[in-house]
């Protein structure tokens, strides 16, 4: 072993003695401080890091062993003792960075709950990307016109994941709650803490559009929706409607979406009600297959100004309405930036706004209020090195662009040079 040239054990004696280094790291100084890198200090330190892979490029012309690094054998162990930790990584339940995980056990002693801030992820992942940037930078030193697609892959690749882990300081991930038609620019961020934002946000209004509402039986005694291991449920969409849960017939004779609930002595009436606070209301008859009884009465799933109201079968069982739930929910904004510019925009799940630099998500709304809400939670997301992960994906693309198109010339020009040796 060590002795030149180098094969699998001394690339696994590499990876092993960097995960024992990392695992002693991680249980002396404890996870690695994104906020250690961030701008000017992560560019410098990419730089600087360019900038080494250079000088050991240049001095593994005379150095052997330095030469270890740009062969197959270095690029399938560094590569596998890395990906081995990312597995590890989509088996384990992830924390966020703020977050002190104080409980013991082996996964959190070793980082592995907050994967991409422990040691032996960092120094695994810095010795995979010193691999393949040293074979970016010899194939660019020793430049032929097929090695094309392989330069634009692999530098592709190593820029994108540069870009990614150096970006890892600068991410910012607020969280903005904005009041109906009162401009907010404070956020708080992942530790709770109040920032200012240079950015404000105006809420315009506020809508959802909500899925029919449904039927459902449940256990008086646990409340549980039966049958228990497969819940039945029936989707009141138009009226009259006829269906079957359990052993009930259930007949829908009318349907209120926006009703008001009416208390009187010994009874319970829905009427119709266009205005906040309103809720769904269905009358119903029900009747049991078996023994022919009948019940009929209102089902509502109430609202933050009116009671959740149930149809009690019998002893044992009751008809219900859940609360509807949201099919779509969306907010109509005016966002302020600090040069005084000024641009509306519908937001909605999935569909965020972008401005200087920042990306608005719809996050959520005061689901007491449903869809009477009046505020709405947004997510403001920054991220300035993801053009530089993009170019990074966009070469990886190009590399595999060209390799598809130099294929079909390979195949021939070996066949040109198989028939020059027949003749």
């Amino acid at each position: 072993m060590w002795r030149q040239p180098w094969g699998y054990k001394e690339g696994w004696a590499i990876c092993i003695g960097l995960f024992i280094t990392g695992a002693v790291l991680q249980l002396t100084a404890g996870k690695v401080d994104p906020t250690l890198f961030r701008y000017p200090l992560n560019a410098i330190t990419g730089g600087l890091f360019l900038f080494f892979l250079i000088m050991v490029y240049i001095a593994s012309r005379k150095a052997a062993a330095l030469q270890w690094f740009y062969s197959l054998t270095a690029s399938i162990t560094s590569l596998t003792a890395w990906m081995v930790l990312v597995i590890i990584m989509g088996l384990t339940r992830q924390v966020a960075p703020s977050v002190t995980v104080t409980h013991g056990g082996l996964l959190p002693g070793l980082g592995f709950m907050q994967m991409t801030l422990s040691w032996p992820f960092m120094l695994l992942f810095l010795y995979f990307l010193s691999v393949l940037g040293l074979v970016t930078i010899r194939k660019v030193a020793h430049f032929r016109k097929k090695d094309i697609p392989f330069i634009l892959n692999h530098a592709g690749l190593f820029i994108t994941l540069l870009a990614a882990i150096l970006g890892n300081g600068d991410l910012q991930r607020m969280r903005m709650t904005v009041p109906l038609e009162q401009p907010e620019w404070r956020a708080t961020d992942e530790t709770g803490e109040m920032k200012e934002l240079p950015l404000a946000i105006e809420l315009k209004s506020f809508t959802i559009d909500e899925y029919p509402p449904k039927l459902l039986a449940i256990d008086n005694t646990t409340g549980n929706a039966l049958p228990e291991n497969n819940p039945e449920n029936m989707l009141v969409e138009e009226t009259p409607l006829s269906g079957s849960l359990l052993d009930w017939e259930v007949e829908v004779i009318r349907s209120l979406p926006m009703a008001a609930c009416v208390h009187g002595k010994d009874t319970v009436n829905f009427v119709e009600f266009h205005s906040e606070g309103a809720t769904s209301a269905v009358f119903v008859r029900v009747r049991n297959k078996k023994d022919g009884v009948e019940k009929s009465g209102w089902v509502s799933c109430g609202s933050f100004m009116f009671p959740y109201v149930s149809l009690q079968l019998n002893d044992e069982i009751s008809l219900v309405m859940p609360g509807r739930e949201p099919k779509r929910f969306a907010s109509e904004v005016s966002v302020y930036t600090q040069d005084k510019k000024q641009a509306d925009a519908l937001i909605e799940v999935n569909k965020p706004f972008s401005i200087a630099g920042w990306k608005i998500y719809q996050l959520s709304y005061d689901e007491t209020k449903g869809k009477w809400s009046t505020v709405s939670v947004f997510e403001l997301v920054r991220d300035p090195w993801l053009p530089v992960v993009y170019a990074g994906i966009l070469m990886l693309l190009l590399g595999s662009v060209c390799l598809f198109i130099q294929a079909p010339g390979n195949k021939e020009e070996e066949a040109a040079a198989n028939d020059t040796k027949t003749e």
